[in-house]
């Protein structure tokens, strides 16, 4: 027999399990869902509902912590990030963009610290339209200065700024807190203070758990 009660007061040595637990939300059981369940299990079970209830939630938290306690941001991140500098002209910073493969990259000052990301949607406010569509057709237009935006404006005057960033060291709740503040593809990864280290894409992560429906 089980003995429930000393289940419940064994403390979790773990302490990122209770945050990590708080972002992978339980269901919630009714008493018809158990009694149904139980139903479907063959033989004469002693059980309540609340006991039922119990195995349910220390397992929930058993399975959490097993699968996130462990997580970190250098774990997944992608490293060898090339990242702009804020005087590079935009023209420039596209082709490099292009390069990369990536839809956002970090800048970094001439100490290699974060202080904002370039992405595509930061082009189209530059270029003021709001979509990729609106933009070739706004080059039908001849009185459409892409060329002289682009090539006049350096990144430093179109970057998102303050850049959202995470520590290699960053757990899963704190990792989803920050793909929650903004809407972008990637996070960049920094040390103590603040220097570029890699860059966390949301695709890898969300990828890594199979965790799609979740951000």
């Amino acid at each position: 027999m089980v003995n429930f009660s000393a289940m419940q007061d064994t403390p979790n040595k773990n302490t990122d399990t209770d945050s990590v637990d708080n972002e992978v939300p339980e269901m919630e059981l009714t008493d018809g869902d158990i009694i149904d369940a139980m139903q479907h299990i063959p033989g004469y079970i002693d059980i309540s509902t609340e006991d039922f209830r119990t195995i349910y939630h220390l397992a929930h938290r058993h399975a959490v912590g097993r699968l996130f306690g462990n997580f970190s941001a250098g774990s997944l991140m992608r490293v060898g990030i090339e990242p702009l500098r804020p005087d590079m002209f935009l023209d420039e910073a596209a082709q490099a963009l292009v390069r990369s493969g990536y839809k956002a990259l970090p800048v970094v000052d001439a100490g290699g610290c974060v202080i904002g990301i370039l992405t595509e949607n930061d082009f189209l406010r530059r270029l003021n339209v709001d979509t990729f569509l609106q933009l070739l057709l706004s080059m039908l237009d001849e009185a459409f200065e892409l060329k002289h935006r682009c090539h006049e404006t350096p990144v430093s005057k179109a970057m998102t700024t303050p850049a959202i960033t995470v520590g290699k060291d960053a757990g899963f709740a704190e990792t989803i807190a920050a793909f929650h503040q903004h809407d972008g593809r990637s996070l960049p990864v920094v040390d103590s203070d603040g220097r570029l280290l890699g860059l966390l894409l949301r695709k890898d992560f969300l990828g890594a758990y199979h965790l799609e429906n979740l951000l």
